[in-house]
């Protein structure tokens, strides 16, 4: 019993972690932390000793998240008008912002099913074994989910290459 418990304890930064890549709002992550945490807590007796419990918390979360995203399709949320920051960013920490926001914005915009893949995978770094049982999914499915979301990823986030000179280098003669 102190052991699974260890283990979930273990496992509560992961867990908020993948939650605030899922639900990109603190406090919303948070909230589904807590209520997997519970879940968890409250149905111990339903993990088996053989899975692994990271996995197990993981499902949890995920299938917590998939309930809320149906509840909010039905009635969406109110959105917060004081979503803009204090201070704005500048000089290459602006840059550097700019393009984490580009690649936030890019992985919050792939199918919900891709972007758990991706996320277990690579910000959590499960094993593609692990990610895909965690999913409940097969391991080729689970592959072909992480590589159509890199390659949206790709695309999302291209950006054209800085033109290159149209005059040809000088050649230097050897003497």
């Amino acid at each position: 019993m102190t052991r699974i418990l260890d283990e979930i304890e273990a496992c509560i930064p992961a867990l908020r972690r993948y939650a605030r890549a899922l639900t990109r709002d603190v406090s919303l992550a948070d909230d589904l932390v807590q209520d997997c945490l519970e879940r968890a807590l409250r149905k111990q007796t339903l993990w088996r000793p053989t899975a692994s419990v990271r996995s197990w918390l993981f499902s949890i979360l995920l299938n917590i998240r998939r309930d809320d995203l149906r509840r909010e399709r039905r009635a969406p949320a109110p959105l917060p008008v004081d979503t803009l920051a204090a201070e704005p960013a500048t000089g290459e920490a602006q840059s550097a912002r700019l393009a984490a926001i580009e690649v936030s914005a890019a992985i919050a915009m792939l199918p919900p099913d891709q972007r758990e893949a991706l996320l277990l995978v690579v910000l959590e770094d499960f094993s593609y074994g692990e990610a895909a049982a965690t999913l409940g999914i097969p391991l080729g499915t689970l592959m072909s989910r992480i590589g159509r979301a890199r390659e949206q990823l790709r695309e999302a986030t291209e950006r054209t290459p800085p033109a290159r000179p149209t005059q040809p280098a000088r050649l230097r003669t050897v003497k």
